[in-house]
């Protein structure tokens, strides 16, 4: 992979982005069961998990993780009514 500007632009606002107490893709993808659960109750799991909240803002993939198991459950959640 080359390093353009615009993907060290990237690498440099991410790690000003950085704080001590974010978690890493590992910690976020264990989580976002219960992450995307607690949404589908109409519960808020931003308040819950801020750091999972934090992560998803930050990382596309898990983002696209999270929206894709979101997506199955409510299908799911939809096919059982």
């Amino acid at each position: 992979m080359e390093l353009t500007p615009d993907i060290l632009k990237s690498l440099i606002k991410s790690a000003q982005m950085a704080t001590e107490d974010e978690i890493g893709c590992n910690e976020c993808f264990e989580e976002l069961h219960e992450f995307a659960e607690m949404k589908l109750a109409g519960k808020s799991p931003e308040d819950a998990k801020p750091l999972v909240k934090d992560h998803l803002d930050k990382c596309r993939s898990c983002r696209e993780e999270y929206q894709a198991l979101l997506e199955g459950l409510r299908s799911i959640e939809n096919g059982q009514q």
